[in-house]
């Protein structure tokens, strides 16, 4: 296991040293003692790509503003949930937070987009989506609520979380192995339909429950991504791990609407360059978290399969459909349009 994570832990490294390099520069040589310091929160363990990417994120902030600004991290979810920093932010109590797209439907009906099965054809269509002109639009609609007022906070970036798949104590290769199979999901009405329609039972239980019910079969199966089922342990108990990519959902790094109109077009401008090369460590961070999950699982005796995600997009496309309705249809096609 040690020997597995050398790789994330070189480049949880390179965020160090990048630091003393930046300031060496001349740039950064006598910073203002004015300095302002924020706080940016995430709900993640500190070994997380998500918290190196923020950590970027807070260095970079720092480099251009020649340390006038300072962003301190919070990380294990230490100033509260996603749903609980989304309203610090409205209320203007803190400053930045990452948020998981999962949790943004209520407050964002946009970002319902995310949630809908099999959308991406692949990493490359998800990340052409995010980096260009829709991705852009939608961090300009977190700005507006669902009643079309402002929601009191902004994206910035989008982080990669990866792709969501199947493991279970069988292999998972096709629509007619989950039949009758309770699958663990996240308690979203877009997921309770998407294993209902490709022959599960879907079976809400919270993270933290997950291991035990898997091992006193409660459940016969879960799906996420390869470094969270191997950083939980679920590869003890379940032995199979299938590739489907049925949803690709991504975090996104917010800030207060009125920490944002508190700053000047100059601190603005350093803030969103730091956010998009955070974004781009991060990506290289998570790939490197991949590939040392990935060992890990074949050391521990996982059998890693790629299933075909033709049969499964077929099984799942009323549920595209049902939740594809008014706006969200025609931003389904257009993302559908875009090529990788």
């Amino acid at each position: 296991m040690r020997k597995a994570y050398f790789t994330l832990g070189f480049l949880l490294g390179l965020i160090v040293t990048s630091s003393l390099f930046a300031f060496l520069k001349p740039g950064n040589s006598g910073a203002s003692s004015d300095v302002r310091r924020l706080k940016v929160s995430h709900g993640l363990p500190t070994n997380h790509p998500i918290h190196a990417g923020i950590e970027s994120f807070a260095e970079r902030v720092a480099y251009y503003s020649s340390g006038r600004l300072q962003f301190d991290v919070f990380p294990n979810a230490q100033l509260g949930s996603g749903t609980q920093t989304l309203e610090q932010m409205q209320a203007g109590t803190l400053d930045a937070a990452q948020v998981g797209a999962a949790s943004l439907g209520s407050f964002i009906p946009e970002a319902k987009v995310f949630s809908l099965p099999y959308l991406f054809r692949s990493s490359d269509h998800y990340w052409a989506v995010l980096n260009g002109e829709i991705g852009q639009e939608l961090l300009d609609a977190l700005a507006i609520n669902a009643s079309g007022n402002p929601s009191g906070f902004r994206g910035l970036t989008y982080y990669d979380a990866g792709s969501r798949n199947f493991y279970a104590k069988k292999a998972i290769q096709a629509p007619s192995d989950l039949k009758g199979m309770k699958i663990r999901v996240m308690n979203d009405s877009v997921a309770i339909d998407t294993m209902k329609a490709l022959g599960a039972s879907p079976t809400p239980i919270s993270w933290g429950e997950l291991y035990t019910s898997l091992q006193q079969g409660v459940v016969d199966g879960a799906e996420n991504n390869p470094p969270s089922f191997v950083s939980s342990r679920h590869f003890e108990v379940c032995k199979e791990f299938s590739f489907d990519h049925h949803s690709r959902i991504p975090d996104i790094l917010f800030i207060s609407e009125k920490t944002w109109n508190s700053l000047t077009p100059e601190e603005r401008g350093w803030i969103q360059q730091a956010a998009i090369e955070s974004t781009e460590f991060e990506r290289k961070v998570w790939d490197a978290a991949v590939v040392d999950a990935l060992s890990v699982m074949r050391e521990q005796g996982v059998t890693i399969h790629e299933a075909s995600m033709e049969p499964f997009m077929q099984a799942t496309e009323a549920v595209r459909e049902k939740y594809a309705v008014g706006e969200l249809k025609d931003l389904v096609h257009r993302i559908q349009q875009v090529s990788e």
